[in-house]
């Protein structure tokens, strides 16, 4: 299997991108990757490898870089030299099955469908995020990809993510339901109660609407919605938590005994941050393009980086693109 990385994508690259991509290849024998990106920048860190690793790393060299701050689609059409267009262009070719980058979110969306190829059948992408609740994983989607979404969108969105739950997190028949500003059956606007009659007239395993408090317990499997809803979603949950451990810092240090006791929950914490980390995670799916197409936190390290390189990996070994063409055929 091969997959390309974007070597220049991301807070730490191309150091860090190169450290995962030796770390996942180290790890799994039938994977190759491709590194995108400056040439002699890659072929330093990586030329001290292990030489069977080494072997199945390969570098592709690219002159321009897309960088976090430029506007999406016109970076990815103009920069046709730059590390995400070409390693978007591999995908599209089939030289490789699957893609991950830690750069611009919306030059990566707009890679995916200008280059890459949407899925016949499939509207508009979306983002997805596998997030951790009690006893299982819920996966919400959209999270950014697609901000303004019409009712078929949205049941796109339930079919792919109904796949994904299923086939690569393991959920037997996975509960879907939208997100809405209420459970009864009255609320929620025009375009999310048309979503909710499509639906529910699908062979999906329909369970009615969430609210945002809902989703941390694991109510329901699949969560759909939105890129605007579920970006800040998202985003709110993730400065959640890193609030909740200022304000329980400041408050330990106010007080002697929660000091004492910390030293005996301390492997717990370890195991709670280990669970929240989003390195241990991997990446962002990019569902409804033409082959495994992964969006890693651009704040990635090499161990994030190899975990979206597993991600991809996976979606590869579970022929996802030809499954979701399947789904919506049915």
């Amino acid at each position: 299997m091969i997959l390309a990385l974007d070597a220049m994508g991301g807070d730490h690259a191309p150091h860090e991108p190169c450290k995962g991509a030796i770390s996942a290849c180290t790890e799994f024998s039938d994977l190759e990757v491709v590194l995108v990106g400056d040439e002699n920048s890659i072929k330093k860190l990586i030329e001290e490898t292990n030489p069977e690793v080494q072997s199945r790393l390969h570098v592709i060299h690219a002159d321009e870089t897309i960088s976090m701050a430029e506007v999406p689609a016109q970076a990815i059409r103009k920069k046709r030299r730059s590390s995400m267009r070409i390693a978007m262009q591999m995908v599209h070719s089939g030289e490789v099955q699957g893609f991950v980058s830690a750069g611009n979110t919306g030059a990566i969306v707009a890679g995916g469908v200008l280059v890459a190829g949407r899925i016949k059948g499939i509207d508009r992408p979306a983002l997805g995020v596998a997030l951790p609740t009690p006893g299982r994983k819920t996966f919400l989607l959209d999270v950014g990809a697609t901000v303004r979404c019409k009712a078929e969108n949205l049941f796109q969105f339930a079919l792919m993510g109904n796949f994904y739950s299923k086939h690569i997190l393991g959920i037997h028949d996975p509960m879907v339901s939208l997100l809405s500003n209420g459970s009864e059956e009255i609320k929620g606007d025009e375009t999310v109660i048309s979503t909710r009659n499509l639906i529910k007239n699908s062979n999906l395993n329909y369970t009615g609407f969430v609210e945002g408090d809902d989703i941390p317990f694991g109510k329901t499997d699949v969560v759909v919605c939105d890129g605007f809803s579920g970006n800040i979603l998202l985003k709110f949950a993730e400065g959640l938590g890193g609030a909740l451990y200022s304000i329980v810092k400041e408050e330990m240090g106010h007080r002697i005994l929660p000091k004492a006791g910390m030293l005996f929950m301390l492997p717990m914490l370890k195991d709670l941050a280990r669970r929240l980390n989003y390195e241990q995670h991997g990446g962002t799916p990019l569902l409804g393009v033409n082959g495994a197409v992964i969006k890693a936190h651009g704040r990635s390290k090499a161990p994030a980086i190899k975990s979206a390189l597993v991600v991809a990996r996976n979606f590869v070994l579970q022929k996802g693109t030809e499954n979701i063409r399947r789904e919506l055929e049915r």
